[in-house]
């Protein structure tokens, strides 16, 4: 019983994961110009970090169905979500003109490591 409700909610926040990373993927090609406001001076070619990203997201959104990748899957959201860290990073310090969302900044970075936990566990064998 214990197994079968442990499989039910992991299947459900893999789901929930999956749309997360799925709509931030989208939201990186539709709304790309929101991502570039946040990036750091210091990286090059913007856009092309947003699209590239945008890509891992969508790809890792579908990898979570794909039992044989999966745990690889889990392992490069986990990569992905240490990669995009400077960029909340600089929105928390340094939020672009109209895009100062308050404490949001701050509590996205603070569940940055709750989202890499999550990736873990969603990826891990029923």
């Amino acid at each position: 019983m214990k197994e079968e409700t442990t499989s039910r909610l992991r299947w459900v926040l893999r789901a929930l994961l999956s749309l997360v990373f799925l709509g931030a993927g989208v939201a990186h090609f539709t709304h790309a110009e929101i991502f570039v406001a946040i990036m750091p001076p210091y990286l090059p070619m913007h856009l092309e970090l947003v699209w590239l990203s945008g890509v891992f997201e969508l790809a890792g959104g579908i990898g979570l169905w794909i039992p044989r990748l999966r745990s690889l899957t889990g392992w490069c959201l986990i990569a992905l979500l240490l990669a995009v860290w400077p960029a909340n990073l600089q929105h928390a310090l340094h939020p672009p003109p109209g895009a100062d969302l308050g404490a949001f900044g701050w509590v996205r970075l603070a569940f940055q490591p709750v989202f890499m936990a999550w990736a873990w566990w969603v990826s891990r064998p029923d």
